[in-house]
């Protein structure tokens, strides 16, 4: 991925790279997310198609988590990728308005699955289909606004050399925030600078915790700095019942972690005892095998045996020959 920001507009790019096109079975697949100005987008394709006998391609804006009203003016690409020839990429190009009632934009009929599928134009080589979404976000007037708003909370004379980096990192996250719920602004305008900023950057360490932090992530060093973070915040007087739970969630992860490796150690266990059992079974065949040969070899032994013995004259084995000869 690639981005590139200005004051009101923010470019992302994102490379999709599905290998074993083939057999990839699902009617819908989607993408790893990817963040723009701290919202998470992600690329939809119906391999198979939509509607008709074309691929399509679509760019969701994941509204389902955004409140009534949110809106985000995108212009994007959707490119795929020619891999013999990236001349012939083709590139679909449109803006859109996307908003909590139309969160999903693209093309239903991208490209014919025959043409998709002719291994000599291109576009899927040893079973790999590459596609990229260019985006570019404008920020609406109500944004730029809010933005304005933010940057005022934190006017450059009170951020120091140490922190500036860390209240940087958190901007687009409480810019984010703050469009879903103004009121963390509007009570805190008669605070005094130094609380507010105290306040926001408190606000900002658990918003990038959440957003930085994976789930494998939350061993007890994690759950417990998290902890001291929301302790800290709930100081601040923000109303916090919207991100309470997510709170909540991610310092439950530490069990849920906990048993997802425990039952990843059990299933390499069982992986493994299953490798010894089928190993043990095939010397068992093998033991099989070699005793059922030797038995057969024996019975045969048995029989020659058995043949030897007739008409046999029992003999001294040690006696001299002279005496034998006499015996005869």
């Amino acid at each position: 991925m690639e981005n590139q920001n200005t004051k009101d507009k923010m470019f992302k790019k994102f490379t999709w790279t599905l290998t074993n096109f083939s057999t990839l079975d699902s009617k819908k697949l989607y993408s790893d997310t990817f963040s723009i100005d701290g919202h998470t987008w992600r690329i939809i394709i119906f391999p198979k198609g939509n509607r008709g006998n074309s691929m399509s391609i679509y760019l969701d804006a994941g509204v389902a988590t955004m409140p009534h009203g949110w809106e985000k003016l995108a212009n994007f690409k959707l490119i795929l990728i020619n891999q013999l020839n990236h001349e012939r990429n083709i590139i679909r190009e449109t803006s859109h308005t996307f908003n909590s009632e139309q969160g999903v934009w693209g093309y239903t009929s991208y490209i014919s699955l025959g043409a998709l599928w002719n291994s000599s134009l291109g576009f899927i080589v040893n079973d790999t289909c590459i596609i990229e979404a260019h985006i570019f976000v404008n920020m609406l007037d109500h944004e730029n606004k809010l933005v304005e708003s933010i940057e005022n909370l934190f006017p450059m004379e009170m951020i120091s050399t140490s922190s500036f980096d860390e209240v940087v990192d958190f901007i687009p996250l409480l810019e984010d925030v703050c469009s879903r719920y103004p009121s963390l602004i509007d009570k805190k305008k008669k605070k005094s600078q130094r609380f507010i900023k105290w306040s926001f950057t408190a606000l900002g360490r658990v918003l990038h915790f959440l957003n930085t932090k994976k789930v494998r992530d939350m061993d007890d060093d994690a759950c417990n700095h998290l902890q001291t973070l929301w302790e800290e915040l709930e100081t601040c007087g923000f109303e916090l019942s919207w991100l309470k739970p997510h709170v909540q969630s991610a310092l439950g992860m530490k069990t849920c972690v906990e048993k997802v490796l425990a039952a990843k150690r059990l299933e390499e266990n069982v992986t493994t005892l299953e490798k010894n059992v089928a190993i043990l079974e095939m010397e068992e065949k093998t033991l099989r095998t070699k005793r059922i040969e030797a038995e057969v070899n024996l019975e045969i032994t048995r029989r020659d045996l058995v043949k030897a013995k007739e008409d046999f004259v029992e003999c001294d084995l040690d006696a001299e020959l002279w005496k034998t000869m006499n015996c005869i």
